[in-house]
């Protein structure tokens, strides 16, 4: 493995049999032990569907991940993007070594430290402070190592009131908090983040991000999976296009976002979830459907840049709420925010709720828009957290005259107060 090369995946794939855990028939442990008595490859590798979750599985093994090859280099900011289900996650458990691939191997140079998700890598009995020193240790760290980091550490998490405190009486943004100040402040040479930052406050993103711009800047490598093409494009060099567990392109960040919001998410004008264990969320709020309603149906799904619409929210509120507020966020394929607005703080009372933006006509430019919704509690906090959940093409009016091309910028409102005299 070249010197510059810190992780390299030499045909990795991961197989999960579906149900049961085990193979859960005697036939198929004789089968799977005659084939490695006779120094054959398992006969249960050479089955499986491809990791779709929206198929109905017609077989008994799934691949989540398949044939992956990559490297990276010491110092790159990698960003893995892909819709639920894509393997992302899976890809960094093998990583991690919290789990092994089924096929192929991967070769790791330097300290892993990982932030897959709230609770891993925590024992919850042991105090904050106690995490801490086992984590370090478990690093590689002395203690005289962990002592000086400790106080950056603590400062940095916010939480020292209850350092001494056991970790399962954290909530949940004390424990990502807490998890993310131990694995950026000991100094690994890889950092692995997985979207758990979506836990933490606006402030405490903030926070993240610029630390693992910090650690980047310090020659190590950082690998990064984001829902928020935002972070991703701010954060990360280059970009790891994934889907149903194969890995379709790798490259520049905006080559790389452009072309997977085009394919992946281009005109998700309807999203609706019947079943509330479909719906996303969490305990305290569901999302049971978002759409874009044009105010003249009869243009069906075409939107141009005269046409006003409405995007509507409908949502289920399982206790009552306060102060809390909902934040649109509507952003452009290349990242470009075009606005944000949000609704008043209020009490969200137990049930079910609508919301609904009006957007006029002649305000946005021709482009591909991508809509994020935030539920968000004291203005700051955020609850919960959906990005690219509506994407929607705004084309070009058909008109007469020399003009031809794009209008500069994400809007072009054509309705402002502007004159020649």
């Amino acid at each position: 493995m070249n010197n510059d090369v810190v992780i390299k995946a030499e045909n990795i794939s991961k197989q999960y049999r579906l149900g049961e855990i085990g193979t859960g028939m005697l036939s198929h442990d004789l089968k799977r032990w005659w084939a490695l008595a006779r120094g054959k490859e398992d006969p249960f590798l050479k089955v499986g569907v491809e990791n779709d979750r929206t198929r109905k599985a017609n077989s008994e093994y799934a691949w989540a991940l398949k044939d992956i090859n990559f490297e990276i280099k010491r110092g790159d900011t990698l960003g893995i993007i892909g819709k639920n289900g894509a393997g992302k996650s899976t890809l960094l458990k093998l990583l991690s070594r919290v789990t092994g691939p089924t096929t192929g191997q991967i070769k790791i140079k330097g300290r892993i430290a990982s932030l897959l998700e709230v609770g891993t890598g925590f024992n919850p009995e042991l105090s904050g402070r106690d995490n801490i020193y086992m984590n370090g240790t478990i690093l590689g760290m002395t203690k005289k190592e962990i002592g000086r980091k400790f106080d950056e550490i603590v400062d940095f998490s916010g939480i020292e009131m209850y350092i001494d405190t056991p970790v399962k009486r954290y909530s949940s943004g004390m424990y990502v908090r807490l998890a993310f100040g131990v694995a950026a402040h000991l100094e690994p040479e890889i950092l692995i983040v997985d979207e758990v930052l979506a836990v933490g406050d606006a402030e405490f993103q903030k926070k993240c991000l610029g630390k693992m711009g910090d650690v980047a800047s310090h020659g190590r490598t950082v690998i990064f999976v984001s829902h928020n093409m935002q972070a991703v494009q701010s954060l990360c060099k280059s970009a790891m296009y994934m889907k149903s567990g194969r890995v379709m392109e790798v490259g520049p960040t905006d080559v790389v976002i452009n072309n997977y919001l085009n394919r992946e998410v281009k005109n998700c004008l309807v999203r609706k979830w019947e079943e509330q264990d479909d719906m996303p969320g969490n305990d305290k709020v569901r999302l049971s459907s978002a759409e874009i309603v044009l105010h003249n149906p009869e243009a069906g799904n075409i939107i141009d840049v005269n046409t006003p619409f409405d995007i509507r929210f409908e949502f289920y509120s399982s206790a009552e709420m306060v102060n809390m507020n909902l934040s649109l966020v509507l952003n452009t394929t290349a990242g470009v925010c075009v606005f944000n607005v949000t609704t008043q703080p209020t009490m969200i009372a137990k049930g079910w709720h609508t919301s609904v933006l009006s957007i006029p006509g002649k305000l946005l430019n021709d482009d591909v828009y991508t809509i994020s919704l935030y539920f968000v509690k004291d203005t700051s906090a955020i609850e919960y957290v959906i990005h690219d959940l509506l994407t929607f093409e705004v084309i070009d009016e058909q008109r007469q005259g020399a003009w031809f091309g794009k209008w500069v910028g994400a809007v072009r409102p054509t309705t402002l107060p502007f004159s020649l005299k």
